[in-house]
């Protein structure tokens, strides 16, 4: 176990003062690009360890190591020596395929500060699949953990090849004084809509898409959390997030910005997570859904989550029967900032048992979440509501398919004007083009708005259910599962499988079972989802197929169910051809 003077024994604090951090939000030429040389500028506490690490040592013990922003600082800077010596110039895409943790963004920081390019990608993705997508990126280098299984895959492909292809442990061993240096502007000076990163999407089929980050842009919105955002002496927070991904990013930077004290975390199964949380002891949790459905999962994380008051979950749905048993965690200290309010709708409130859920709907194209919704142990279930857009909005709406507004209650797409969506896909401005609509972003969302403005997410556009009947949205199912069929149901994923001539779609679940539900039979939790979807006046399942292995429940790179895949395998379940 460790408290806050295990951690900073002097009994310092990291966090910048509230008045450095109102000079943050006014600041006109911060951005994603620099955010690292503006909070040492304003952090009176710059040499007290904020960014923390982990590994187990060979007791089995959990070793927190700290960095302050002037450790970051020069890592980076020996990092950006090494980029520089091999070639590096600005505006050059350079790949970074590291483990998660503190090292992808040790190498962001390090060419973003020499004006390049970073295309982070998880080191997760099939090999093939990255050399296709490197290869349309136009990447000039590749830094990786591993090189063996890339090379070889170059070697099938030898055109696409890139000038360098360098082992990470050759970086952070470089003796950045016995090279050439750094350039003599440095750290780089970005205009507002230079390209700062890249940041990929599953590429379950085919290449991936590439999203652009823009200096400006992905600071956009993130402003009123300097003020918001809980950064209380005893704060902590654990990032859960995949650190290749702009949520991983975004609550890097927001937390470097505060000197927010946060373990970077490298691997997000529960195993890892808890003992972590122990030692740590985390006030907020910011993950993807796939940790939260761990911890959510059998016996609760008392221990480690006694101090949560509030876990932050982007990147994909969250669902109500994980939230409800994450919120009976942890405790409300008085006055508590709820950061995805308005000002006028704070509230001081006395120190209450359990926590908050924030649910944050966004995505990198978003550049952070756009909505979101407080759930507490308070409050009354409504599923897949989302919020209501945050200021940084200047508009969202539900739209048809010419782009024209629909009326309140009515399903179509969701649409944003915000100055923090992404300037667009790299090398593809075809697909930029086909997301925009009559002056709005396509989120790729399908929605609902209801008379007091508050947004309803109801599925992806790629995974509505086709039926005869019209169609079916696979989260409200995906929510009844969960939340009505939790003795049975751990996870589950609700897709759309093909019934033959005439017949449309058919739902059909592919669940994970419970634990404690040992052996159950495919046809008892059909029965039990049905019954309580008809009770919530939801479309009834085809079939329902058991997940007993890992394998039979496939996860993409950062966590997310691959249901293209599922799809794909049982695309004949009804046809049998």
């Amino acid at each position: 176990m460790s408290d806050q003077s295990s951690i900073h024994p002097a009994g310092e604090s990291p966090v910048a003062p509230l008045a450095a951090r109102e000079r943050l939000m006014t600041e006109p030429e911060l951005g994603a690009g620099n955010f690292l040389e503006h909070a040492i500028a304003v952090n009176p506490n710059r040499a007290v360890p904020f960014a923390f690490s982990h590994h187990t040592d060979h007791r089995g013990a959990v070793v927190l190591r700290g960095h302050s922003l002037l450790d970051l600082a020069a890592l980076r800077d020996r990092y950006a020596a090494w980029y520089h010596a091999n070639g590096v110039r600005p505006g050059e895409p350079v790949a970074v395929v590291v483990g998660e943790g503190l090292e992808p963004l040790l190498h962001f920081l390090a060419l973003t500060a020499l004006g390049a390019v970073p295309a982070l990608v998880n080191d997760a993705m099939r090999h093939d699949v990255m050399v296709r997508y490197l290869h349309h990126v136009g990447v000039v280098g590749v830094v990786a953990d591993d090189t063996t299984r890339l090379a070889a895959a170059y070697r099938g492909d030898p055109q696409s090849r890139p000038r360098f292809l360098a082992l990470a442990a050759e970086i952070q061993a470089f003796d950045a004084a016995a090279s050439g240096g750094l350039p003599e502007a440095y750290p780089y000076r970005h205009a507002a809509d230079d390209v700062v990163g890249l940041i990929h999407s599953s590429g379950t089929t085919g290449t991936p898409k590439s999203t652009m980050l823009a200096h400006r842009q992905f600071w956009d919105g993130k402003q009123p959390r300097m003020v918001r955002f809980p950064a209380e002496p005893y704060d902590r927070l654990m990032s859960l997030m995949p650190h290749t991904h702009a949520g991983g990013l975004s609550y890097f930077l927001t937390a470097t910005l505060l000197g927010l004290p946060t373990v970077v975390m490298s691997d997000w199964r529960r195993a890892v997570v808890e003992p972590v949380m122990e030692a740590f002891l985390p006030t907020m949790v910011a993950s993807f859904p796939r940790t939260f459905v761990e911890l959510a999962t059998g016996e609760l994380p008392v221990a480690g989550a006694a101090r949560v008051h509030s876990w932050f979950n982007t990147g994909d749905s969250a669902h109500y029967g994980h939230i409800r048993r994450l919120v009976g965690l942890g405790e409300r200290p008085a006055g508590l900032i709820r950061p995805w309010l308005l000002p006028s709708e704070k509230a001081e409130q006395p120190a209450l048992p359990g926590s908050q859920f924030v649910d944050g709907l966004g995505s990198s194209e978003m550049g952070m979440a756009l909505f979101g919704q407080v759930t507490t142990p308070e409050s009354t279930r409504n599923d897949r509501c989302v919020g209501k857009p945050l200021e940084v909005v200047l508009k969202a709406a539900v739209l048809d398919q010419d782009g024209a507004e629909v009326p309140n209650g009515t399903v179509g797409l969701l649409g944003v004007v915000t100055p923090s969506r992404t300037p667009g896909y790299w090398n593809n401005a075809r697909l930029t083009g086909s997301f925009e609509l009559n002056g709005y972003w396509l989120t790729g969302d399908v929605a609902r708005r209801d008379a007091d403005g508050s947004f309803y997410h109801l599925d992806r556009t790629v995974d509505v259910v086709d039926t005869v009947a019209g169609p079916v949205y696979s989260l409200p199912i995906e929510e009844v599962l969960l939340a009505d069929c939790a003795e049975l149901v751990r996870d589950c994923s609700v897709i759309g499988v093909p019934g033959g001539a005439g017949k449309g779609q058919l739902p059909v679940a592919v669940v994970q079972l419970q634990h404690e539900a040992g052996q159950v039979g495919a046809e008892e939790v059909q029965e039990a989802a049905n019954k309580a979807l008809a009770g919530a006046g939801l479309s009834a399942l085809a079939a329902v197929r058991i997940a007993r292995t890992a394998e039979e429940f496939p996860l993409g790179p950062t966590g997310k169910v691959l249901k293209r895949e599922l799809r794909t395998r049982l695309a004949t379940l009804f046809t049998g051809r």
